[in-house]
């Protein structure tokens, strides 16, 4: 793939880290931020990785794998799907759309080979074809579709446009929610994500130039995008993550269907147990203006009751921060990953460049978020009343 011709235009300054290969910025990310969520901007995801899937079995094996129902997507229906190992972690994050001859998914740049390449061993005898097709076409994105048309036109190879709408704002019947729906973030998180021939980028950039349309970096649709609680397999996920943790029922996981590897621990998570991490957001001290990268450690104190005179609390790890933002209301904020058993109400220090960090942090996945069922307990044999 050349380089994207967003990063020839004005001001722009290449993205670093899960980003790399289109611009973070243009020169003001808070200013971009703001035209991003007024839907008066663009962003360049060409990172990002496209796949498809064609053959008449393509949505009925699809949906054999994955987390998601896919056996009845309508064209132009967006639908978000995981494929788990068998202990139910999370390897592979999709965002779907079908247009009535081809699946369409969008997938992190990093996993578009990986996937293509099991995906291509599951086919077996049926009916399907699998392909990357990351090196032809890009993803564009925004908050309304009126920018993306501003910027170039829906691509619709079936007449079907390619525009995949994220499903976080409107959780589907048969999803579980363990963040309450009252005052939650993704009421104002209207992103769509549209697929256009990679030529068509430097159409987007001159709709830019020409001042047709605004256009914003990584680090604003990050910031957005942790401010939405909004998870994502680039920066939330490690190896020991499952859909629970990180509140990824919400639109990815289908509670009515079953026969899909991982699915065992779906279910007995959410019916019987408790998610071991949960995802938090953090609102961070800004005072030292400094923001805590991914990876960074996340620590409570926890003092005696009768401590000795000069005796400083002791530290306990208690998770890492998986992504970090200036957002232009909020301030700093981040996700961080923590352990279940983490009070909600306990400050949280966050250890970065040598500086602690204060953290308070807002729940995401409650610290108290019990199993669904509840399980009658059985009289013990003998004992009767």
């Amino acid at each position: 793939m050349t380089g994207s011709p967003f990063l020839a235009l004005p001001g722009a300054v290449p993205a670093e880290g899960v980003d790399v290969g289109v611009p973070g910025h243009y020169g003001n990310p808070i200013v971009e931020q703001r035209r991003l969520e007024g839907g008066q901007a663009i962003v360049d995801l060409s990172d990002r990785g496209v796949l498809s899937v064609t053959g008449p079995d393509r949505l009925s094996w699809l949906h054999s794998m994955a987390s998601q129902a896919l056996d009845r997507l309508s064209p132009g229906v967006a639908a978000e799907a995981l494929f788990l190992d068998a202990s139910g972690r999370i390897e592979h994050v999709v965002h779907v759309v079908d247009d009535g001859e081809t699946a369409w998914l969008i997938v992190e740049g990093t996993d578009a080979a990986p996937l293509a390449a099991f995906l291509d061993r599951m086919r077996f005898m049926l009916r399907v074809e699998v392909a990357d097709r990351s090196g032809e076409l890009a993803v564009v994105a925004a908050m309304s579709s009126s920018a993306l048309d501003a910027a170039v036109p829906a691509y619709a190879p079936a007449g079907v446009p390619l525009d995949w709408a994220d499903p976080w704002s409107s959780p589907a019947p048969n999803a579980h929610r363990y963040a309450a729906d009252a005052g939650h973030p993704a009421s104002d998180w209207h992103w769509i994500e549209r697929i256009v021939p990679r030529s068509a980028l430097a159409e987007a950039a001159a709709a830019v130039r020409a001042g047709r349309v605004a256009v914003a970096g990584s680090l604003a649709a990050e910031a957005l995008r942790i401010a939405a609680w909004r998870p994502r397999l680039a920066t939330e996920v490690d190896e020991r993550s499952i859909p629970h943790e990180l509140d990824w029922l919400r639109s990815a996981v289908d509670l009515g269907k079953g026969c899909y590897k991982g699915q065992e621990t779906v279910a007995k998570v959410l019916n019987l147990g408790r998610p071991p991490r949960r995802l938090v957001l953090l609102h961070l001290d800004g005072s030292d203006t400094v923001l805590p990268a991914p990876g960074d450690v996340v620590v409570g104190e926890k003092v005696r009751p009768e401590p000795a005179e000069g005796e400083a609390p002791e530290r306990r790890e208690v998770g890492h921060v998986t992504s970090s933002a200036m957002h232009h209301e909020l301030g700093p904020v981040a996700l961080a990953v923590v352990k279940r058993a983490v009070p909600a109400d306990l400050p949280l220090i966050v250890e970065s460049h040598g500086i602690d960090v204060a953290a308070a942090q807002v729940e995401i996945v409650p610290a108290d978020a019990g199993a669904a069922v509840d399980v009658p307990r059985l009289p013990r044999l003998g004992i009767r009343k």
